[in-house]
């Protein structure tokens, strides 16, 4: 057990050095503050001192002058150190919320460096929660605790300096419980650090669920499906898990803040009775009425303090359980990253030509996705990827813009290894149209200027002319300024797809992906939709992933796949004549559209 308490006591120094690192940007606002703090905690031990002065050689001697004067600085005095104290208060604040929109900033830009891998073995949901919850669960630490801790620690010290001043009897009476107090802190602290941690997870499972089941999509498959009961279920019981873990963080807080009040009101207690057996039995007139006054305000305002300080302990420690969950995902290394040496290549100065050289690839470790995977694209060549389903068609693709890396083999652009590449260069050559399209909940102008925020209105119409859209989007009564929804549900498919075409032709990328872009349209979307698409090849290197053979038959290159591998490769003619695989499916094909067509109603 020994080991484990002092390996655990290691991290927690670490992790605390690290979050320290936190505020070194902010020296100048620290020095702000510690100015600030050192001079309200100077003049808030003035108060009790001037009202001492006032009981013992005012109300007692009877002098009028010495009550309205020393009233008068008392009151000075407490409005100079509130200033102060609302000044460090605000200061605080300020430097807080810099270093959360730091390390809001930070861990963002973190996460858009992830690869595709990152994404697709996380939720959103505990993606959301990390970045939003716990994150604003540790605002109150960096913001506030910290900063305040140094305050209520000066004003301890301060504090007890004076009261040891006035009698140091009394003053080791007042903190005898204190290191008691101290270690029930501590015990609390690490009780409430658990209970912390549980309640982000589960906090984190029911946003995840809820961003599951109450987005457009998972209500559709909700009631479609007739499981809105199910799924209710499944929400009450992560719903009370939550509540459980919240009831125990509601405890923690009980717990200590009431053993905190009965230490408040016990230690005046036993100051009074010190105070009058010192007086009465022992005969010692240095404890006046005015000291003894003083000294129960000196009291008073160390222990306040005093519990912010133990009670910032279990704050604190409590949000290490955040900061462990936040610093996990900023210690994530990326695994697609620039080399030493990477090259920028301007779109303009690229040729569009794409090798593969026996590439290999996998999603797991020792799994089998890509295998031996050789051809080369000329620049402006269509390239059409057929096969079965599986066949690793889109893997193949996710490459060519560096989603992820190949495990063996080079791909090569303009005949520069894509590793060797800068990433933000490569990702300015590279567009892709997929089958689904994603749009944002916001105005068709803004999707569309996501490939290319400058854009004029003037740019955005030319591009939704050649995509086919535009005489659709101008029909519209708020036109380019129309909300298209969340995923742009308000749109149809073959809309949206047009939409994404238009997308593309503003960002013109040199080498273009097209991943089944019709397959999940009608007849008459995919007709105009098909349009598109082949004014948006025109002059570029296309690969383009095929579910209808009938929409690549004049493709410079057909690579045919089955389970990972190129089986067959040549232009539609030459495939035919093989009688393999890719004759197979156009003849499966051919006589499906044969079939359909004669079953067609003669009008």
């Amino acid at each position: 057990m020994q080991p484990e308490i002092k390996t655990k006591s290691k991290a927690d120094k670490a992790l605390v050095r690290r979050i320290l690192t936190l505020f070194g940007p902010h020296k100048a606002d620290i020095v702000k503050i510690c100015f600030a703090v050192f001079f309200g905690v100077l003049l808030g031990i003035v108060p009790a001192i001037l009202v001492q002065i006032i009981i013992d050689k005012g109300f007692q001697l009877r002098d009028l002058n010495v009550i309205i004067y020393y009233s008068l600085y008392t009151v000075l005095a407490v409005l100079a150190a509130s200033g102060f104290t609302l000044l460090y208060g605000y200061l605080s604040v300020v430097m807080g919320q810099k270093i959360m929109c730091d390390l809001r900033q930070k861990l963002f830009d973190h996460l858009q460096g992830m690869s595709l891998k990152f994404f697709t073995q996380t939720r959103t949901g505990d993606i959301q929660t990390r970045l939003l919850s716990d994150i604003q669960g540790v605002q109150g630490v960096v913001s506030n605790t910290l900063t305040d801790q140094l305050s209520n620690l000066a004003i301890v010290v301060s504090t007890l300096a004076a009261m040891i001043y006035m009698d140091w009897r009394l003053t080791l009476l007042s903190i005898g419980m204190i290191p008691f107090f101290a270690l029930f802190g501590k015990w609390v602290g690490n009780f409430a650090r658990d209970v912390r941690k549980g309640t982000q997870e589960e906090t984190s499972e029911l946003n995840a669920m809820m961003q599951e089941t109450l987005s457009v999509s998972g209500i559709l498959l909700t009631k479609t499906a007739g499981k809105q009961s199910l799924m209710s279920e499944r929400f009450l019981n992560q719903n009370q898990i939550l509540a459980k873990w919240q009831i125990k963080s509601s405890v923690v807080q009980y717990l200590f803040f009431g053993m905190i009040r009965i230490i408040t009101q016990l230690a005046p207690s036993l100051v009074y009775w010190l105070a009058g057996w010192l007086l009465i039995k022992q005969g010692d007139t240095s404890v006046t009425v005015g000291k003894l006054v003083a000294f129960a305000g000196l009291q008073t305002r160390m222990f306040f303090p005093l519990t912010g300080l133990l009670s910032a302990q279990v704050e604190i420690m409590s949000s290490f359980a955040l900061f462990e969950r936040i610093f996990q995902y900023l210690d994530l290394k990326h695994d697609i990253t620039d080399s030493k040496n990477c090259i920028t290549l301007a779109p303009k100065d690229v040729v569009g030509s794409i090798e593969f050289e026996n590439v290999g690839f996998s999603y797991e470790e020792g799994g089998h996705t890509l295998s031996n995977i050789s051809f080369k694209a000329e620049a402006g060549q269509l390239v059409a990827l057929v096969g079965p389903s599986g066949s690793g068609k889109t893997s193949l693709t996710y490459l060519i813009p560096r989603l992820y890396d190949p495990t063996s083999g080079v791909v090569r652009l303009d005949g520069h290894d894509l590793k060797d590449i800068k990433l933000s260069s490569l990702s300015e050559i590279v567009g892709a149209v997929t089958q689904e399209t994603y749009l944002m909940h916001t105005t068709i102008a803004e999707n569309l200027r996501v490939a290319k925020p400058g854009a004029s209105l003037d740019e955005l119409i030319e591009a939704c002319k050649i995509a086919a859209i535009h005489d659709h989007i101008d029909s519209l009564p708020e036109k380019y300024e129309t909300i298209v929804g969340e995923r742009g549900y308000k749109l149809s498919g073959g809309e949206k797809q047009r939409i994404a075409i238009a997308r593309t032709v503003l960002k013109n990328p040199r080498i273009l992906i097209l991943d089944e872009a019709t397959s999940a349209l009608d007849t008459h979307s995919e007709r105009l939709v098909q349009n598109a698409l082949n004014q948006l090849q025109a002059g570029r290197t296309t690969f383009a992933i095929a579910h209808r053979l009938s929409t690549i038959l004049g493709a410079d290159l057909i690579l045919v796949m089955r389970d990972g591998q190129i089986v067959e490769k040549g232009n539609h003619q030459e495939l035919v004549a093989q009688e393999g695989l890719y004759a197979s499916l156009y003849q499966e094909q051919f006589a499906v559209q044969e079939t359909a067509a004669e079953a067609e109603p003669v009008s």
